[in-house]
């Protein structure tokens, strides 16, 4: 998958692989020739990868090779084991959770996931939840905290899932359900959003103690497309939607919605999977031995004071 602002760094790949093959087949040194265009790629690149407008990072959070939660936990645990169902209407496959280990110690890893291909997808239904997914999560929350286990969530989705039918089964009072009881939870709770975080399904697993973004994903209450089509009756605005709505992980730390940003290799998380998930994993168990030093009371005090802190009112 080639976006339109990684064109010219393709084209000085490509110029680069033919230099290669050419001083191969002709016994040619051409050494410094390649020295120097390799110079000039990485030089590109940081330029590039550093200036992104916020579309453009919104484009890299959807990147079909971007890795998905199933990614992070292969690369992250030795032992997951997935648990199913949400003991009432069934199982979400767009939510998947379950015990896994990290550095010997038992975490409850809860996170939407995405498909790779269409079928995929389908089963996945585009890792847009239903109640059964939020209840799902839910319950695998409560089970953590019985059993004293710190919970890890990874957000990555275009949003809940608008079908009437998800409606009719309690969307709304899921996603709000675990709002309140995601401030109450007694164990630690760290969220990471690694791809899009769009509107109250992201919002629906992404209250903790300290709440994350990877360096190219996005955050807000609605996607670019969906701002567009409401305030200009079109899609085709989306790129002023983006900038209108600072929706980045630099907006997010900025406006202090975050705690903390993910750096990501340079083109991306999908430019070195193995690479973003050590940092990941890093991260997690750095933040949570400075959250295990605190006590139940403490950390569902700061969270509440966290979290209702945000936000400014004027009053006129």
């Amino acid at each position: 998958m080639l976006l339109d602002f990684e064109k010219p760094i393709v084209e000085l790949e490509a110029k680069l692989a033919e230099m290669k093959k050419m001083a191969a087949e002709n016994n040619m040194n051409v050494d410094e020739a390649v020295k120097l265009l390799e110079s000039k790629i990485e030089a590109l690149k940081i330029e590039t990868y550093n200036n992104l407008t916020r579309w453009q990072r919104v484009q890299l959070s959807r990147h079909a090779e971007r890795p998905y939660t199933l990614d992070y936990i292969e690369h992250i645990t030795s032992d997951f084991i997935e648990l199913h169902g949400d003991r009432n209407v069934g199982d979400d496959k767009a939510m998947i959770g379950g015990f896994g280990s990290i550095e010997g110690k038992t975490f409850m890893i809860i996170g939407q996931q995405k498909g790779r291909n269409t079928k995929q997808r389908q089963y996945r239904n585009f890792g847009m939840p239903n109640p059964e997914g939020y209840r799902k999560a839910l319950r695998l929350m409560k089970l953590a905290e019985k059993f004293d286990k710190p919970i890890i969530t990874f957000i990555d989705t275009p949003g809940a899932f608008p079908g009437i039918e998800a409606e009719e089964r309690g969307q709304g009072e899921a996603i709000a359900r675990n709002l309140k009881e995601m401030f109450m939870l007694k164990v630690p709770v760290i969220c990471i959003i690694i791809g899009e975080g769009a509107s109250g399904g992201a919002l629906g697993i992404a209250i903790g103690d300290r709440v994350l973004m990877l360096e190219n994903t996005w955050y807000s209450v609605i996607s670019p497309e969906s701002c567009s089509s409401i305030l200009w009756r079109s899609w085709e605005y989306k790129e002023q939607a983006a900038e209108a709505l600072k929706l980045t992980s630099m907006d997010m730390q900025r406006l202090s919605l975050i705690d903390g940003i993910i750096k990501e290799p340079t083109g991306g998380a999908h430019t070195d999977i193995p690479k973003i998930a050590s940092t990941v994993k890093d991260t997690i168990m750095k933040i949570y031995h400075e959250l295990a030093q605190l006590s139940p009371e403490e950390r569902i005090n700061q969270r509440i004071d966290k979290f209702c802190k945000m936000g400014v009112v004027k009053y006129l």
